[in-house]
């Protein structure tokens, strides 16, 4: 059976903003290298939790460019480079690809609804066709709750065929093991990774690579116990304790917004509450719902 090209756990990284609600990179460096420190093997910058559908291009590039100049290694960056429009997605992929960053995460094209396969694997392939860069590592973004299309396995099945090598993941951010586990099945050399942390483990158990996660911005040290240990009989009780960390926090952070109450979180652990910030259209969570979360936090241990 082929093995999934990588393997590791990646974190959904938060963007942190400065008072005027510019990107703030100093801060997104520094939370960086905590988190590579904590255990991750890479960071998926500008994705989903790093709001990145309401930063602008040239912002998104500036980030990336600085996180890079910083001294994060590209190889241990997966940023997102999808967005609606297929030439700003090829702009941005081959931004990254000038720094040195091979693998990206991508979105199909969202905008518009009930659109045909056919429809979805000719937007890719335009992608990868105008891009023209043999180090491209694509990882699908799967994720219907949001985006409201899911990525079909006969789509997938199309792209793996026409172009060996230049599609080599898969974020199911769906929260349906059952389809994690059928990809895995249908696609043993795509690494198959979920957006819910605590189905990290049960894929893993099945052929799953790893996570990309928001809530690894808080439980890195957990997920990486579980990671590198759920096939150990000697850490069974280990495992079984950083996974309930992880389902616990995993709980909390459901509580409000999670991409609100991820950056608040952020805040608690580092007291700093510019963490807090969060641009248009979220909303910051009230002084109330921060004293809720922080008592549940306390609760949990």
């Amino acid at each position: 059976m082929a093995e999934p090209p990588f393997r590791g756990v990646f974190c959904a990284a938060a963007t942190p903003f400065d008072a005027d609600l510019k990107p703030d990179a100093d801060r997104l460096i520094a939370h960086c290298r905590f988190l590579l420190d904590e255990g991750c093997h890479g960071i998926a910058l500008l994705g989903s939790t790093g709001e990145a559908n309401s930063l602008s291009l040239d912002e998104r590039m500036a980030l990336l460019e600085r996180v890079v100049e910083a001294g994060i290694p590209p190889d241990r960056l997966l940023p997102g480079t999808g967005v609606s429009a297929y030439p700003e997605t090829v702009a941005l992929t081959r931004h990254a690809l000038s720094l040195g960053v091979t693998r990206v995460v991508m979105l199909p094209p969202f905008y518009y609804k009930g659109i045909p396969d056919q429809g979805m694997i000719d937007s890719y392939a335009r992608i990868v066709e105008e891009v023209a860069d043999p180090r491209l590592g694509v990882i699908f973004y799967h994720i219907p709750p949001i985006a409201q299309i899911p990525i079909p396995f006969p789509v997938i099945e199309a792209l793996l065929g026409r172009y060996p090598g230049s599609f080599v993941g898969i974020k199911d951010s769906g929260g349906q093991l059952d389809n994690m586990l059928g990809l895995v099945e249908r696609f043993p050399g795509l690494a198959v990774l979920p957006g819910a942390d605590p189905l990290m483990l049960p894929l893993l158990q099945k052929g799953g690579a790893g996570c990309i996660t928001a809530t690894s911005n808080l439980l890195a040290r957990d997920l990486r116990t579980v990671f590198d240990f759920y096939d150990d009989p000697g850490r069974t009780l280990d495992v079984e304790a950083a996974q309930a960390r992880i389902v616990g926090l995993r709980t909390i952070s459901n509580t409000y917004a999670q991409l609100p109450t991820i950056k608040a979180l952020i805040a608690r652990r580092t007291g700093d509450d510019g963490w807090l910030r969060v641009r248009p259209p979220f909303v910051s969570l009230s002084d109330e719902e921060r004293a809720s979360l922080d008592a549940l936090v306390a609760a949990a241990g």
